[in-house]
C-alpha cells in the first residue's frame, strides 16, 4: 500500500485517487481557518506557486477536530481562497486522529510520529512525501512551512 491507494474528497464533493499525483512531491497538510496558525497558508501559497511547476502540489484538509474550523470543506476552501489567496487543492473536512480518522491520515500517522506519537496534536501538520509515493518526514504544527523548503528542493 502507498499514497496513490488513497481516494479523497475535493471540496466541492467529488471524490478522486491520489494516483492523479504520481510522480509529484506532495505535501498534505491538515488545515483550519480559525487557528492561531492559519497564517500558514500564506506561506503555502507562496511554496505552491514557486514550486508547482516543478513537480510540488499541496493538498489542503479542512479538520474540526480542534474546534477551529468552519462547517464544511467548501466552507473552508472559499475562506482560504478569499482571505488567504490558496489556489492549492483543498478537500472535504477530515477526522485526523481516532476510530473515524480519514484512511489517508491514518496512513500518514501510522509512518510517522510526532510528539504525541502517531497522533496529530494540532492543526497545521504537515507530511512531505516523495516522487514515489514514500512519506519521507512530518512537520509540526508550529514549524513554518519556509524551515523546510531545502527539503522539498531536495525532493524535486
Amino acid at each position: 500500500m502507498n499514497i496513490y491507494d488513497f481516494e479523497v474528497t475535493s471540496a466541492n464533493g467529488e471524490p478522486y485517487s491520489l494516483e492523479r499525483y504520481k510522480g509529484k512531491v506532495l505535501l498534505v497538510v491538515n488545515t483550519a481557518t480559525k487557528c492561531g496558525l492559519a497564517g500558514q497558508f500564506n506561506e503555502l501559497e507562496e511554496l505552491y506557486k514557486k514550486y508547482k511547476d516543478l513537480g510540488l502540489e499541496i493538498l489542503g484538509f479542512p479538520s474540526d477536530q480542534f474546534k477551529q474550523e468552519l462547517t464544511s470543506g467548501s466552507d473552508a476552501a472559499e475562506t482560504c481562497r478569499l482571505t488567504y489567496g490558496v489556489s492549492f487543492p483543498m478537500h472535504d473536512m477530515v477526522k485526523v486522529n481516532g476510530d473515524y480518522a480519514h484512511p489517508l491520515f491514518q496512513y500518514l500517522t501510522e509512518r510517522t510520529k510526532g510528539i504525541l506519537g502517531k497522533n496529530i496534536k494540532w492543526n497545521f501538520t504537515k507530511f512531505l512525501i516523495d516522487r514515489n509515493g514514500n512519506v519521507v518526514k512530518r512537520f509540526a504544527p508550529i514549524d513554518s512551512p519556509k524551515k523546510f523548503e531545502k527539503k522539498i528542493e531536495e525532493l524535486l
